[in-house]
């Protein structure tokens, strides 16, 4: 059966961004989530587009490497490849509401 982006997303939502306590889906960090075609083993291979809240993000590394384990830790992830984009720049108008409410931005 095909692996959906909505249950990679769902996994991702585990990492949780060190400095704002708030996980990287809701804050709008995810841009891209591509899932590859179903190999013979019934896994896919995963690309994700992420970005930071600033270029300088100190967390950056953290969060690259917790997205990349999150993916690969469903069992019909293969492999999953992360890279960090810049174009658009984050901005709050990207997080959800419920991120809104964790941080108190109305």
């Amino acid at each position: 059966m095909a692996l959906a982006e909505d249950k990679v997303r769902e996994a991702l939502k585990q990492v949780i961004d060190p400095e704002l306590f708030v996980n990287i889906v809701d804050l709008g960090l995810i841009y891209e989530l591509r899932v590859g075609d179903e190999k013979e083993d019934g896994r896919h291979d995963v690309q994700i587009d992420m970005t930071m809240t600033s270029p300088m993000c100190p967390a950056g590394p953290q969060l690259v490497a917790g997205t990349k384990s999150a993916a690969e830790g469903l069992d019909e992830v293969d492999s999953a490849e992360v890279k960090v984009v810049m174009d658009p720049p984050w901005s709050p108008d990207l997080m959800t509401d419920d991120a809104r409410d964790h941080l108190g931005i109305f």
